[in-house]
């Protein structure tokens, strides 16, 4: 079943990254159109629309980038046992119980502060983030392990 969830999630990141370069392919041709116009109104127009494809790719890269070392991390604490398990109470609505999430943070906070240059201890604490519902410092978290995993590897 994980392995079904696991390609339906590729699969739609497949689709949207699809979705993405076309739109990127439509508005570098809209911007070389308006370029090509001889008010300097749309040429300047155009000339912005240049830029949004380069950023759309940049950060479609950087996305893909970011979720592909997070899986081959996963795949390294889960062959290693150090994946943190996924027992804390839920609500009947399927989410974490906040305070329940709250406490088990502590526990990954502390061993992230005693091991910071472990990449293991940031993933976890990555996820302990986002489980208490903090995305922010969930990614932040994940961009450190990242960063260590990448200088040790």
């Amino acid at each position: 079943m994980a392995a079904l969830k696991l390609s339906k999630t590729k699969i739609w990141v497949g689709l949207i990254a699809l979705l993405l370069v076309f739109y990127m392919v439509i508005m570098l041709q809209r911007s070389l159109l308006l370029m090509g116009d001889p008010d300097w109104t749309a040429k300047l127009l155009g000339a912005a629309y240049l830029l949004i494809p380069f950023v759309a790719a940049w950060a479609l890269i950087s996305e893909l980038r970011f979720g592909a070392t997070t899986e081959a991390m996963a795949k390294v604490l889960e062959a290693e046992g150090g994946l943190p398990e996924d027992n804390l109470p839920r609500t009947p609505g399927g989410r974490i119980v906040r305070a329940a999430a709250d406490a088990e943070f502590e526990k990954y906070k502390l061993e992230a502060e005693a091991a910071p240059s472990d990449w293991r201890s940031w993933f976890r604490l990555s996820c302990a983030y986002d489980a208490a519902g903090d995305r922010k410092r969930a990614r932040q978290a994940m961009r450190d392990a990242i960063a260590i995993y990448r200088t040790k590897a």
